[in-house]
């Protein structure tokens, strides 16, 4: 597998990371299947989130892969805090509390990376930094991010965090690319002008930031799977027609766009099939070529100005 540098931190990741948002729908065996299967490809980056299955995600990953301290050197563990019930929350007391229970649940001493889990409205950044200054000297968390945040946000909380946030989990795919539509159609009076984010697809380049796409396969807001799907026969006959040039699924080819950009972006993958994993691994293998790349981009109906 194909590795690069997360952010600025000194952590070298697999180019893809293994999201586990899913992983609680499997049986053990199963779900020690798909750890394996993904470690065999070279994918031991594993991204959790606290609120995933209520925390039971994190059970059952850290029961597949038997948790043990020779286990836990052999993998990247990333989550996420910040999200309860009918509201966001980023007190220090809510972080320090969300990280002892995804330790507990992991069976782990520390994570590798921990991702402030969607704004909080009322964020105060001052607790922010209290809470990341405590879990970092306390040894919990090693690298800090955040998950759907823009430019100024992260600004705010950099006037007083003194760790450097190394991510940004955002919405990224083909057919939800916003973000790199709005950089094409500069001072274009059409939909696809609109900045929505602030630009934070340069912001996060500008400052070394690891984009991390999430629902890389997704339309819409989890409205489906565009892969197959007969709302986007153009889009599925182009990746098809060069999934067939490279000997590969339209999975890998799906994957392999995102990795074509040069913001060195790192996918999650949601998938618990272990043929889409192993196809999602693959896509570290391929450099589409930019007239590849943009008849994809052109084929899910982005039209260039």
């Amino acid at each position: 597998m194909r590795t690069m540098q997360l952010g600025t931190s000194s952590l070298e990741v697999p180019v893809i990371a293994v999201g586990c948002m899913r992983i609680q729908s499997l049986e053990q065996a199963e779900a020690e299947k798909f750890v394996r299967t993904a470690l065999d490809a070279g994918a031991n980056f594993f991204d959790h989130a606290d609120i995933y299955g209520g925390g039971r995600c994190e059970e059952v990953f850290a029961d597949a892969v038997h948790m043990n301290d020779d286990v836990r050197e052999s993998m990247i563990l990333q989550s996420k805090c910040g999200i309860r019930q009918g509201m966001f929350d980023f007190s220090k007391e809510h972080i320090l509390n969300s990280v002892d229970g995804i330790l507990r649940r992991l069976r782990t001493d520390y994570l590798d990376v921990l991702l402030l889990h969607r704004p909080d409205a009322l964020v105060e950044p001052e607790e922010v930094a209290e809470a990341f200054d405590q879990l970092e000297s306390s040894g919990k968390v090693r690298h800090f991010g955040v998950s759907n945040q823009n430019p100024m946000q992260i600004e705010l909380l950099k006037k007083y965090v003194k760790q450097p946030l190394v991510a940004n989990q955002l919405q990224l795919s083909i057919t939800n690319a916003t973000m790199i539509s709005s950089g094409i159609n500069v001072n274009m009076e059409n939909a696809a002008a609109v900045n929505r984010d602030g630009s934070i697809l340069d912001y996060c380049r500008l400052h070394d930031i690891t984009i991390q796409p999430w629902s890389p396969f997704q339309y819409g807001f989890f409205e489906g799977v565009f892969l197959g799907s007969e709302k986007f026969p153009e889009l599925n006959r182009k990746i098809d027609e060069i999934a067939a040039k490279y000997g590969v699924s339209n999975t890998t080819i799906a994957i392999a766009w995102l990795l074509r950009h040069p913001a060195k972006l790192q996918p999650v993958t949601g998938t618990m099939n272990l043929e889409r994993i192993q196809d999602c691994c693959r896509a570290a293998d391929i450099m589409l070529t930019r007239e590849e790349w943009y008849d994809i981009y052109r084929a899910a109906g982005n039209v260039l100005p």
